[in-house]
């Protein structure tokens, strides 16, 4: 047996088999301090490469790929927690709050949309995060809710955590009619705060799915019956209230122009447009917001980071 041949069998026995030294030592019929200068030979020799990994270095070259696939300015990418889908979300709202606090400079006009989300990124944000921070509610929010907080306290909350103020838009974010769209639109109260919201620097928003815990559906924006008439129109899910399909286009136009809000075209030629997705009830529709130029940074649980990149 050669010296490679030998060094190489060492090697296999103490990194790949798990054998201590000693045990090698025996096999082998070797001494103990033989068996470890031959590890380092085999080191030196090349036969045997060590690589120290960072825990975030698998999702920094998720990030890389993501962002080079859907042309992202930038991608974040946290662990979801195998499989636990609030925890998933829990990371990906933390993940938002630590964006936020590390943007210099701080934007000056935010742009909020809401749900359950945004809720945990308010949440996460501690009070000094930024000075002078203006929010403004860039959709209409919702009438009702089982859930413990509005479209109104989240934008609030990120606005006093910043030392700033709060535009809110006291309006639903479906109506009944389109005529009263219409109406509500003209009144100076909600164009005011629509034509500061065409204002902000950048855009916060987290995509809904078509699932039965949609938070329109929860606060009776739309019924169970709407929503089951739209996934068979082709949509994947909504953004800032406004259902698209897989290639990002409006699917209803009739239920879009009863839609209260500002248009998605905003969001695509937005300076800089942020979605939080997490979840597999949101793999869609985090496909179709990522390939129409919804967003330009994406803050993603690493479930939904694989199935993007896996996607034809």
């Amino acid at each position: 047996m050669s010296t490679d041949d030998l060094l190489y069998q060492v090697a296999v026995r103490y990194y790949e088999s798990g054998e201590t030294q000693e045990q090698i030592a025996h096999a082998l019929h070797l001494t103990r301090w033989k068996v470890g200068r031959m590890l380092a030979e085999a080191r030196e020799a090349g036969i045997v490469r060590i690589e120290v990994l960072h825990p975030r270095s698998r999702v920094r070259t998720l990030e890389r790929s993501l962002k080079e696939r859907f042309g992202l300015r930038e991608a974040v990418v946290v662990a979801g927690g195998d499989d636990d889908e609030e925890q998933a979300r829990d990371r990906v709202a933390a993940a938002g709050a630590d964006h936020l606090k590390e943007l210099r400079p701080a934007p000056r006009l935010i742009g909020v949309s809401w749900g359950r989300t945004l809720d945990r990124l308010a949440g996460g944000l501690t009070p000094g995060w930024a000075t002078g921070v203006h929010v403004v509610q860039i959709n209409g929010g919702l009438s009702r809710s089982r859930q413990p907080t509005s479209a109104h306290s989240m934008a609030g909350l990120i606005a006093h955590h910043g030392g700033g103020t709060a535009t809110l838009l006291t309006a639903p974010a479906i109506l009944e009619q389109e005529s009263t769209r219409a109406v509500l639109e003209s009144d100076r109260s909600v164009a005011d705060v629509l034509a500061l919201a065409l204002r902000a620097e950048l855009f916060l928003f987290s995509p809904g799915s078509m699932g039965s815990d949609s938070v329109l559906v929860d606060s009776g924006q739309i019924g169970a019956d709407d929503l089951e008439r739209l996934t068979g129109a082709g949509a994947v899910g909504d953004v800032l209230g406004r259902f698209i399909d897989a290639r990002g286009q409006i699917v209803d136009t009739a239920l879009d122009r009863r839609t209260l809000g500002l248009s998605l075209d905003v969001l695509r030629s937005a300076t800089t447009s942020v979605a939080l997705v997490s979840g597999a009830a949101k793999r869609a529709v985090c496909l179709a917001v990522v390939s129409s130029g919804l967003c330009d940074v994406l803050i993603v649980d690493d479930h939904n980071a694989h199935h993007l990149l896996e996607a034809p």
